[in-house]
Formats: structure tokens, C-alpha cells, sequence
């Protein structure tokens, strides 16, 4: 008897290879957290570990139900969590500076990031139905641009760029991938372009204060620009083998700001230098291989529009985190995915990972019944 048929199918048709990446990726964020708390697992690393269970769970359960399901729950999901981002804009609490969360008594949820993995669905399912010969009329644009365009205003009025910004640019990836002609993208960006002063204007102060510090952080060492200086002296200072665990002092010594969540990895690059972010971004990047993987071998449109938005939800939170800790893009407040402390991205990027483990399960049993 082989070893494998005595582990249960529902175990053994796991994506282990995915999940041990993505297992390796929080256990080396779990120990920065325990680093950057001063070598105590409270009150950042046992918390993070003890809701990685939870979700990793919540994940393979999500790989059980068939994207058939999740097709026919598309339109529903969207609109309860567009009807909670109404509610946070009537009954949210504000923490801050900013009206985001409902408090539920036991947690404090966020849905603008259950909208992140639900507009994907959702702008796939639209996709999906449309006939294909319609892809490049009128009627193939304004319905998804309305399902964008409204949960995404919502999101920026809270005000969350960074959310916002990561919304926007899923959907718009998705629409893209759909069939939509390049041009509108092409025409669309031009008329950002020129109307890009006018929507600065809109912004709020500390938000018009991002970009311009992103144009020069040393105009403002002290102030608005203390974040990326103090985030490029630590990932600068720990060179190509970092200064060693719990050895880091940018973090441990408070020079760097909300080093345990939107610059976690500064704080590891400075313990464990330029090796250990290069393997933090390998990692990343054969996650993100995989799930690529899976959109391309996806047997029906919905199917593969929805991988291909899922994994491009994971791939934007990465980049955007690693461009903004390196000063290549403004502080938009998005943490490293699995790594940076806190339960709301590691929750959306969980159910992403859910919803591609689902599609990919369907595949293989689909090819095994060929």
C-alpha cells in the first residue's frame, strides 16, 4: 500500500507546494514580529500566528466548494458587502482619522477589503454571461464601471487611497483581461493624466502630503518624510547579510514608524540584509507563479477571469508594500501581505488563495475525468 492513499483525498489534493511557500512566508514574518517586539512573542507574533490557523483553515475549506457555487453567489456577495460599505458610511466607527470598520462586538470588520477578492467575482461573473460578440460594445464597459466605480468611491471617501487605489486597479486588470480594446486603457489613462491636477485638489490634506513627499522625502526629513527616510536608512543599513536577529536598531530603537505593519520590511531587511529579502520576494514570486498557473489552466471563462483577478489582488498588495518602503511609489498604508501584523489583508489574501485552491482543484478533477 503507498503511503499517499493513506492520507484522506480532501488533504492529499491540496497545492501543498503553494502552501508550504505560503506557510514559509508568515513563519518568517511571525519572526520579524517576534524580533520587532523585542524577542517576546506578545503582542504582535503569537496573535498573527494563532489567526494564520484560523484563516489557513477558513482557506482550505473555501478550496471545497466548487467555482460553480461561487458563479452562483457572485451578484449576492457583491451587494452585502456593498450594503456594509454603506453601513460603515452611516453607523462605522472612527479610528485614525479615518471611518472604515463596523464594530461586531467580538472583531472590528473592515469591508472595503472583503470587496478586494468580491468586485473580482463579480466583474468575472458579468464577463461570463456577456456573449461574446458584445465585448467591444458599449454594454461590455458601463455595467462593470458602475460595479467599480461605486464600492470604490465609497472606499475613498472614508478615506483609504491605498484600498481604493488596489480596488481600482483589480478591477481595471480584470476588465482588461476580458477582451476590452487596449485603446480605452490607453485613453482612459491620458484623461487621468491631464485631469490628475484637478483630482489632487480633491484629495485630503495628509493625502496631497504623501505625494508631494514622495516627489522629495528630504523636503520634510522631520515631518511628512520621516516614514521612507527612517524606512530607507534601515533597509540601506542592513547591507547584504543584514545585522542579525534581534540585532536591528532602526525598529528596536523606534527610529522607524509602524515597523510591525506597513514597513515590516524594512525592519526585516535590516536584520536579515538584502538575502533574506530576496528570498521573502522569491517566495512571493512563486506563489505568484502558481496562481498564474492555475488562471491558465482554468476550463471556462468565469473560471480563469476570476484566478487571474485573484492572483493579481496578491501580486498588487506585494508590489505596492515593496515600492512604497522603498520610496518608488507614495505611503498609501498597504501592509505586506502574511507578513505585516493585522488580520484584514491576511484575511483577503486567504480568501484569494481559497478561491484559486477551488479552481484548481476543479481543474485537475475535470482533466482526471477526460
Amino acid at each position: 500500500m503507498r503511503a499517499h492513499s493513506l492520507i484522506p483525498a480532501p488533504i492529499a489534493d491540496l497545492p501543498w507546494r503553494m502552501l508550504l511557500l505560503v506557510m514559509f512566508i508568515t513563519g518568517f514574518g511571525l519572526l520579524v514580529l517576534y524580533s520587532a517586539a523585542g524577542g517576546h512573542l506578545m503582542p504582535w507574533a503569537l496573535p498573527q500566528g494563532a489567526r494564520f490557523g484560523v484563516f489557513l483553515v477558513m482557506a482550505i475549506a473555501i478550496s471545497r466548494i466548487r467555482p460553480e457555487r461561487m458563479k452562483a453567489f457572485a451578484f449576492p456577495m457583491y451587494a452585502v458587502v456593498l450594503f456594509l460599505l454603506v453601513l460603515v458610511e452611516a453607523l462605522g466607527f472612527v479610528g485614525k482619522g479615518a471611518q472604515r470598520w463596523l464594530s461586531l462586538g467580538f472583531m472590528n470588520l473592515q469591508p472595503s477589503e472583503l470587496m478586494k477578492p468580491v468586485i473580482i467575482l463579480a466583474i468575472a461573473r458579468f464577463y461570463d454571461l456577456l456573449p461574446p460578440g458584445e465585448i467591444r460594445r458599449w454594454n461590455a464597459i458601463w455595467p462593470a464601471a458602475l460595479m467599480l466605480g461605486v464600492p470604490w468611491a465609497l472606499i475613498l471617501v472614508q478615506p483609504d487611497l491605498g484600498t481604493a487605489t488596489m480596488l481600482l486597479a483589480g478591477g481595471l486588470t480584470l476588465m482588461f483581461l476580458a477582451g476590452l480594446p487596449l485603446r480605452l486603457f490607453v485613453g482612459g489613462a491620458a484623461i487621468l493624466a491631464v485631469a490628475g491636477p484637478v483630482a489632487f485638489s480633491f484629495l485630503h490634506e495628509y493625502q496631497q502630503k504623501r505625494v508631494l513627499i514622495f516627489m522629495d522625502p528630504e523636503s520634510d526629513p522631520l515631518g511628512a518624510g520621516y516614514h521612507i527616510s527612517q524606512s530607507k536608512i534601515a533597509i540601506g543599513s542592513g547591507g547584504i547579510f543584514g545585522k542579525g536577529f534581534l540585532n536591528g536598531t532602526q525598529s528596536h530603537l523606534d527610529y522607524l514608524p509602524e515597523g510591525h505593519t506597513d514597513f515590516i520590511f524594512a525592519t526585516m531587511a535590516e536584520e536579515w540584509g538584502l538575502l533574506g529579502g530576496c528570498l521573502l520576494i522569491a517566495a512571493y514570486a512563486l506563489v505568484i507563479r502558481w496562481g498564474i498557473g492555475v488562471a491558465l489552466e482554468a476550463k471556462d471563462r468565469f473560471s480563469r477571469l476570476t484566478a487571474a483577478g485573484l492572483i493579481t489582488t496578491v501580486f498588487l498588495y506585494v508590489m505596492i508594500n515593496l515600492m512604497m518602503v522603498m520610496g518608488m511609489a507614495p505611503v498609501v498604508g498597504i501592509p505586506l501581505p502574511l507578513v505585516s501584523y493585522g488580520g484584514s489583508a491576511m484575511l483577503t489574501v486567504m480568501l484569494c488563495l481559497g478561491g484559486l485552491m477551488s479552481i484548481d482543484r476543479a481543474s485537475r478533477s475535470d482533466g482526471r475525468r477526460r
